[in-house]
């Protein structure tokens, strides 16, 4: 991280003289004269304290902030509790960002630590690493690490996120693994797909809920992955994991994630969480970091770096990942997030979203156009028809201050979390039927 506060001219002069350079631009000397820049940047002036606010005010009232929320498709309006912001927001905690010399601290190694034992007891898994950059990043580092010399080949199931499935394969395509799409059916991954598998897959991945929000045949997938000889990896969304079972309980070997809905606002989309667990054989398998719990000479509880064997900086030319850091300070937020809810509050935040979500659905359902396109069971994402134009139908609905579901083609992809009670959700049905004139 550089300095807030540039050099003055003077200390840049000092510090080009004890490298033995002239001026800036002897710095750049081995960068190709094509890409310089032949003239400066055309930066404006400067502005005051004032001047700069007024500015910032002025572009934040272009924002439409939306009172009712009733979007997902990987990024979630959870409420999230005020003692998250008030441990995260402590100066001691802010300024870590990412640590790139973690063992130097006690302190950052023990809040890795219990991030990535809260994770792993959520997910069902037995270690986690101490994060990544966001769930896609995750889920291309998960399927990476199943890779061996006779099995280099990556599945993926239709029903995945999109821009998770376009990670994934970007991935593959700069280590140029073989990737294939697995074909759904019915809005689920199509189960006669791992019947006979490659003989070189690696790994099959799967969302679970998948990205209609609708559960795969997750248990009975896993065991015909196993059978072709295959590692089971899973996207999972944390918060059903307060309610159904876990991807441990469900035999995958490798659970990653968006840890966004874990306390994380979704402020224009990030910085977010990705995470990442595993069983215990695939834990050097593992990128990044991983901290462990030991004693120091004197018998006191202490924390070291255990486990970064595949970190940039180390054995680079055997490393099949080039991650070497953590988001420390989201991963502290998913901690105090996950340790002020507790199990029971997990469990009713799931709970609440769930039956929020099939509440609304029947409802809608009793509007004509509005059924439900799948028909298999959902936590708190499902998508159906809308009876007319659907981007007529978000814009009538925004005018109201009501963000609809996500717009797919001429249907639309519902949400619903804990924030929309009974009584906000029978709003939102009413202004529905006044927008669609019924």
């Amino acid at each position: 991280m550089g300095s807030y506060l540039p050099g003055t001219r003077d200390e840049q002069q000092s510090m080009l003289k004890a490298v033995g350079l002239e001026k800036l631009e002897d710095l750049f000397t081995d960068v190709p004269a094509q890409v310089l820049l032949k003239d400066s940047v055309r930066i404006p002036a400067g502005l005051s304290e004032m001047q700069a606010r007024e500015e910032m005010e002025r572009l934040a009232a272009k924002n439409t902030v939306f009172g009712t929320i009733l979007r997902g498709a990987g990024a979630y309006d959870h409420y999230i509790p005020a003692i998250v912001s008030s441990v995260t927001g402590k100066e001691e905690f802010l300024t870590t960002y990412t640590p790139y010399q973690a063992e130097i601290s006690q302190g950052v190694l023990q809040s890795i630590f219990e991030y990535q034992t809260m994770i792993s007891e959520l997910t069902g898994m037995d270690v986690s690493n101490a994060s990544l950059y966001d769930g896609a990043s995750a889920a291309g580092e998960g399927v990476m690490m199943t890779l061996t010399r006779k099995r280099e080949r990556v599945l993926v199931a239709a029903t995945v996120h999109p821009e998770v499935l376009n990670t994934i394969r970007t991935y593959c395509w700069g280590r140029g693994v073989p990737f294939d799409v697995l074909p759904e059916k019915d809005g689920k991954l199509d189960l006669d797909a791992l019947n006979s598998l490659p003989e070189d897959t690696a790994c099959v991945y799967l969302q679970h809920p998948n990205f209609y929000g609708l559960f795969e045949e997750a248990e009975k997938a896993a065991e015909r992955i196993h059978q072709a000889g295959a590692k089971a990896v899973m996207g999972v969304y944390p918060i059903s994991l307060g309610l159904f079972k876990s991807p441990g309980e469900m035999g995958y070997d490798i659970a990653v994630g968006e840890g966004q809905p874990l306390g994380l606002p979704l402020s224009w989309g990030g910085p977010y969480l990705g995470f990442m667990t595993a069983k215990k054989d695939m834990m050097r398998s593992l990128p990044g970091r991983i901290v462990g719990e030991t004693t120091d000479h004197q018998g006191r509880r202490a924390f070291v770096l255990t486990l970064q064997a595949r970190e940039q900086h180390i054995r680079r030319e055997k490393a099949s990942s080039n991650v070497c850091t953590n988001q420390a300070l989201c991963a502290m937020t998913a901690s105090a997030y996950l340790a002020a809810m507790g199990p029971e509050g997990m469990r009713e935040v799931a709970s609440l979203c769930y039956e929020g979500a099939h509440y609304f659905a029947d409802e809608l359902a009793r509007i004509k156009g509005f059924g439900r396109t799948h028909t298999g069971e959902f936590f708190n994402e499902f998508m159906t028809g809308c009876p007319m134009d659907v981007r007529a139908f978000e814009k009538e609905m925004a005018r109201r201050g009501i963000l609809c579901g996500l717009t797919l083609g001429d249907r639309l992809l519902w949400c619903v979390t804990e924030k929309l009670d009974k009584g906000k959700i029978d709003h939102v049905i009413s202004v529905i039927r006044e927008v669609c004139g019924l």
